[in-house]
């Protein structure tokens, strides 16, 4: 039994990093719920989760039409990511404080905001992806203080390094590795952070017994995730597609707080919590509401996926204790 749930475990995580190899590499078509992908040569939206190349292209509760990619112009896809990442909560200096390309918008907040990041402090971030973050707090802990960017995806390590070069960035160092199994020594950090990257994990346990093993004593952790408000319908728990889009990885919100005080964490609090919806976002963009009725298709059908998505995006604040 054990053996069968790492051999899903593992099919999981290679699913995962598959796509989100697309993403580095400039490749992928689509864009996940969490958010909008990097431009391509022909950039597209999608609401129903990422996917270049796909053997089930749409959510089966919805029609091809609806899911299909949205085809955004492509001198629009660099305003519409910033407005996107906006809206996450970063501030127009801190996106442009990050060299070109750190930001894909994969994210679903800004763990950043919430950390309190001091001078001198050597910050995680688990699932580092292009480097966002990375950059943002390697600004913030100066030359006195360090970064570490995990990813497991080897195509994101390479990028978020080539972004660190372009940025001429001393303090950050990106290793591969998987969330699980962190190649971090014990109490060898003072924060970690993430953004909408647990939710993808086969087993969040793991991760959080991680994130506390790696933390100094008086250590902090400060996360942005998606978590569900009420169970997913089978139908979208079974879809891949929806998995890599950060909808039916999450688990229920309750059992996601439980998870970071069974791995010893204090004082876990909610710091702020938006059920920021990625459809109402498109849909009232007129840049995408225009790319949509020009492709001819059904904005009430794609406002209805709601019905069938209710989830939330959390800040979760944890120390480990003294």
């Amino acid at each position: 039994m054990v053996e069968e749930n790492w051999l899903e475990d593992a099919k999981i995580r290679q699913i995962v990093r598959e796509r989100y190899a697309k993403v580095a590499e400039g490749r992928q078509e689509k864009a996940s719920c969490c958010g909008p992908a990097a431009p391509t040569e022909s950039p597209t939206m999608n609401c129903c989760g990422p996917s270049a190349i796909t053997e089930t292209p749409s959510l089966n509760s919805c029609s091809n039409n609806t899911c299909s990619p949205i085809e955004l112009p492509a001198d629009k896809v660099g305003d519409f990511l910033e407005k996107y990442s906006s809206e996450l909560g970063y501030s127009e200096e801190e996106l442009k404080s990050v060299p070109d390309g750190a930001n894909l918008a994969l994210g679903c907040g800004n763990p950043t905001a919430h950390a309190s990041i001091k001078e001198g402090e050597t910050v995680l971030d688990l699932g580092a992806g292009g480097g966002l973050d990375c950059f943002i707090a390697a600004n913030k802990v100066g030359k006195t203080g360090k970064v570490i960017g995990v990813d497991m995806t080897p195509q994101m390590i390479d990028r978020a390094r080539e972004n660190a070069k372009k940025g001429n960035y001393e303090n950050i160092e990106f290793r591969l590795g998987e969330i699980e199994n962190l190649p971090v020594a014990n109490d060898a950090v003072d924060l970690i952070i993430s953004n909408c990257v647990i939710n993808l994990s086969p087993n969040k346990e793991r991760v959080f017994n991680e994130a506390f093993r790696v933390l100094k004593p008086g250590g902090r952790m400060m996360l942005s995730d998606n978590v569900l408000l009420k169970e997913l319908p089978d139908i979208i728990k079974e879809n891949k597609d929806a998995y890599v889009g950060c909808i039916s990885g999450a688990i229920m919100k309750d059992r996601y707080l439980e998870l970071i005080e069974e791995a010893g964490f204090q004082d876990v609090e909610i710091m702020e919590e938006s059920t920021f919806s990625t459809i109402d976002f498109l849909l009232d963009d007129p840049i995408v509401k225009t790319a949509l009725e020009e492709q001819g298709r059904n904005l009430e059908e794609l406002k209805n996926l709601e019905e069938y998505i209710t989830n939330s995006s959390i800040k979760v604040k944890a120390v480990k204790p003294n």
